[in-house]
């Protein structure tokens, strides 16, 4: 499997995997996610491709997509309470669901360290939702551990 930056021709790869995750969200919690519908636009798609400060990473095999790791730079220069180390945040990230268990997100997951090493982040972060328990696990076992913990009470 070959990692690499997105690029448009993998745009139904991803959208496919982007439908994935979205009902392992929308099953876990249907009041907060919709089903059925597409996270991006084609265009929206394609401009993040093309956005050296949103890079997105495709994990290909005979140019099928078989994961992807959508990142987001983020710093905080002149906050009066935050430092302005730059981090890498995973916004997204999903493996093939018939290919889950193969290690392809922890080598997509391992190219993001490796990417954000060469970008000189202090740090790479992301968010887990706790309706994933399958994701989070695997997150834990890439070695992550909490860094704050969002909490809800519906009305």
């Amino acid at each position: 499997m070959q990692i690499r930056r997105a690029k448009e021709k993998d745009m139904e790869g991803i959208n496919r995997l982007l439908y994935q995750v979205l009902m392992i969200h929308h099953n876990g919690r249907p009041d907060l996610f919709k089903g059925n519908v597409k996270k991006y636009t084609d265009q929206e798609l394609a401009a993040l491709i093309r956005d050296d400060t949103r890079p997105i990473f495709v994990g290909v095999e005979e140019e099928r997509v078989l994961g992807y790791a959508f990142c987001v730079f983020q710093q905080h220069k002149d906050d009066n309470i935050l430092t302005d180390i730059k981090t890498l945040y995973i916004d997204d990230l999903c493996v093939e669901e018939n290919c889950r268990g193969q290690h392809i997100g922890s080598r997509i997951y391992e190219h993001v360290l490796d990417y954000a090493r060469q970008q000189g982040c202090y740090n790479v972060t992301l968010n887990v939702w706790a309706c994933n328990p399958a994701a989070q696990k695997f997150y834990e076992r890439c070695g992550l551990i909490p860094q704050k913990i969002g909490m809800e009470k519906i009305l």
